[in-house]
């Protein structure tokens, strides 16, 4: 199973990076504990992010991770 990971804005800049593809994720949950394993630093900006699976907008750890998924990483973002 193939997920596509992309990062925005404050989660890019304390991942150092604009994405990544993984093979065995099966929910954001494990998503978010992988991404804190390899930049421990990233914690506290990932634990204030909404993700979009799919397109659709969520910030339930538990939400589940199917094959081919794009998951889009956004930090809270300032104004209007």
């Amino acid at each position: 199973m193939s997920v596509r990971v992309r990062y925005f804005a404050a989660a890019k800049a304390a991942l150092g990076r604009a994405g990544d593809d993984f093979d065995d994720l099966h929910d954001l949950g494990a998503l978010e504990a992988r991404l804190i394993a390899s930049v421990p630093s990233a914690a506290d900006v990932l634990a204030r992010c909404t993700y979009l699976v799919g397109g659709v907008s969520t910030t339930d750890r538990a939400t589940p991770l199917a094959a081919e998924t794009t998951v889009d990483v956004l930090p809270p973002f300032a104004g209007g």
